[in-house]
């Protein structure tokens, strides 16, 4: 086989959630179990620039749709790479900065990263800096005493999303009674826009009593258990509110399952095949879904303008919307579904 007939590949590690990158060649056959996501081809790995784009986390639908994105982008980048990674969890953090400690060490020609807390991940972007390796970030700030180690952001306006849910929560239950609220990661960067949005908004426009929040650590089952105590705990709750992807879909099943779907409001986060369905069966009345894909695409063509010296804007709005059973199969709302 010619030496010029390659491909780029990730393979994914699912247990631990890393996924690492290698040449192979075309037609070679892969290790059963193992997902193959074929990236740039054509030219050889020594003339091509790597761009390491690294997430939460590789296991949840809403990073998987920022990777396609982020793959769709590359389509049109010619001279780079792309490997894309993430810890087993979101709550890894220690796995996540190692993450970017080791890209910087390869000396890759950017970073798109979504940082799982505004703190940690700080004196590894500052490292990048230091080694001139552009970053930008994206779902998640950094603290604000580090933005000048960063080129760009590009997120949803967490704050305003946490704010247009609690709009749509007192919109349908009205200004009094209680409210639970399920959150994910304490102290990530999104968690605190989004839940203090969503907080702030009920506590400033309704007397409504909030119940939590409690934390998830964006896990599905955890938020299942948590949210079936909630429930059974306050018979008179009127509402709930789940902040991510896997916070909302552990609460829409602790709903279905203790027959109190329709009866308590729900609100959720993001939208995948589960929260789309929820909402279709009233199971919840909505959910708030942000552009997860288009952090993706966006961070790649930012991250090469970086490089190719271009200017970009040093806050990116990727827009979110709330996506209920009448508008859920609209124009607007398909092209943020995932």
């Amino acid at each position: 086989m010619a030496s010029n007939q390659v491909d780029y590949a990730v393979l994914r590690a699912t247990r631990d959630g890393l996924i690492a990158q290698r040449r192979i060649e075309v037609g070679q056959v892969v290790a059963a179990g193992q997902t193959v996501f074929t990236l740039a081809a054509g030219s050889a790995m020594a003339q091509e620039k790597e761009i390491a784009v690294i997430v939460k986390t590789a296991n949840a639908t809403f990073w998987q749709n920022v990777q396609k994105g982020a793959d769709a982008a590359m389509q049109d980048v010619q001279g780079y790479s792309m490997t894309f990674q993430g810890p087993a969890s979101e709550s890894a953090i220690a796995d996540q900065v190692n993450m970017v400690d080791n890209a910087v060490n390869r000396g890759v020609a950017g970073i798109v990263l979504a940082p799982s807390d505004p703190e940690a991940l700080v004196p590894s972007i500052r490292k990048a800096w230091e080694a001139r390796i552009p970053v930008v970030l994206i779902d998640s700030a950094i603290s604000d005493d580090a933005s000048d180690y960063y080129q760009s952001f590009l997120a949803t306006d967490n704050k305003a999303a946490g704010e247009l849910a609690a709009q749509a929560m007192i919109e349908r239950i009205g200004k009094e009674g209680k409210v639970a609220v399920m959150s994910y990661v304490a102290g990530a960067g999104s968690e605190i826009g989004r839940v203090g949005g969503f907080v702030d908004y009920l506590k400033a426009n309704s007397e409504i009593e909030i119940v939590g929040p409690f934390y998830s650590n964006s896990q599905m089952a955890t938020a299942l258990n948590q949210t079936t105590d909630v429930l059974a705990s306050n018979p008179d709750l009127k509402g709930i509110f789940g902040a991510n992807e896997p916070t909302a879909i552990g609460m829409g099943r602790a709903l279905a399952q203790s027959g109190r779907a329709g009866q308590v409001v729900g609100i959720g986060f993001d939208g995948n095949e589960d929260l789309q369905n929820f909402v279709r069966d009233g199971t919840l009345a909505a959910i708030a879904v942000q552009g997860s894909f288009q952090m993706g695409e966006k961070g790649i063509e930012t991250v090469v303008n970086v490089i190719d010296r271009a200017k970009v804007e040093k806050n990116q709005d990727t827009g979110v919307v709330l996506v209920t059973k009448e508008n859920i199969d609209t124009p607007e709302a398909q092209n943020v579904l995932y």
